[in-house]
């Protein structure tokens, strides 16, 4: 899971943004301000049936500054995402 959902920058971070833009997902922001420190990405690849799929991961950043249920917070009831 992307330690971003507990992230106080989640919602201006540049490479959450680029994340959200590789998974094809609604952006918290249009314009995000944030450039964090040496964010880590797991790019893991699963084939399936007929297609392949490809999940993106921030699982280590410098910028981290924990805000437990940030992401839940700015999307209330939607799946917090995996």
């Amino acid at each position: 899971m992307c330690i971003c959902v507990n992230c106080y920058y989640v919602d201006v971070c540049q490479t959450y943004h680029a994340v959200e833009e590789q998974h094809q997902q609604s952006h918290l922001t249009n314009k995000p301000s944030f450039n964090p420190i040496k964010a880590d990405i797991n790019v893991n690849i699963r084939p399936k049936n007929d297609y392949i799929e490809i999940e993106w991961d921030i699982v280590n950043c410098e910028s981290f500054l924990e805000e437990t249920g940030k992401w839940l917070r700015l999307c209330p009831g939607s799946p917090v995402p995996s």
